[in-house]
């Protein structure tokens, strides 16, 4: 895994993270203040183990982690209603 595809994969998990954080504000309050959040998905074993070694680097620096496990994310859905196109004449 190119670490271009750890940054975007991990930047796609922590967005989603984020909104489950606003939908579930009591589980953010379990998180320490200053923590570094890692996402460890069941179902990206060697994106796990790459955020686990991240872990260890910034657990070496002194500074808290948490991990967040989750079986993977749902396909993505729309969210327009109804969408219908119009073409334009030239």
């Amino acid at each position: 895994m190119s670490n271009q595809e750890l940054f975007e994969k991990n930047l796609e998990l922590s967005t989603e993270f984020s909104k489950y954080l606003l939908a579930h504000p009591e589980l953010e309050e379990q998180i320490p203040q200053e923590a570094q959040v890692l996402i460890l998905v069941d179902s990206d074993p060697e994106l796990s183990q790459k955020n686990m070694e991240l872990a260890k680097k910034q657990k070496a620096q002194g500074q808290s982690v948490v991990f967040v496990h989750v079986k993977g994310l749902r396909a993505e859905t729309s969210r327009l209603i109804d969408p219908h196109l119009e073409k334009v004449p030239a």
